[in-house]
């Protein structure tokens, strides 16, 4: 009996030191996709957008009905689901220019400056 009562403890101490792993380990693999988005511009920015570089569309206007002003700036949370850290982003002014950007690091970055 005593056998028994040992294995199920040690059962119950292995399986609750590998979920404090896994529970542990879980925030050290999520990387932070948040980036500020600057527009240090004298144009307004009127859409932009962020695509994983896994991707040939340019997804949703991440602004939506809001614009960037010259001079504001967003925080916005990158991350799409997919894993990635390398993302394209293509911004739109109020004066028709359009400024696209390759292979950004979101995990490696914490802000972004969009100047002229």
């Amino acid at each position: 009996m005593n056998k028994v009562i040992h294995a199920a403890r040690a059962a119950t101490i292995a399986a609750l030191v590998g979920l404090f792993v896994v529970v542990t380990a879980a925030p050290s693999q999520a990387e932070d996709r948040r980036v500020r988005i600057i527009n240090e511009t004298s144009w307004t920015m009127v859409e932009f957008y962020a695509s994983n570089v896994g991707t040939n569309d340019w997804e949703e206007d991440i602004l939506g009905y809001d614009v960037l002003g010259s001079g504001d700036s967003v925080m916005i949370d990158i991350d799409d689901g997919t894993g990635y850290c390398m993302y394209d982003f293509r911004a739109v002014f109020a004066d028709g220019d359009v400024l696209v950007r390759e292979r950004i690091d979101v995990c490696e970055i914490s802000s972004y400056r969009y100047h002229e």
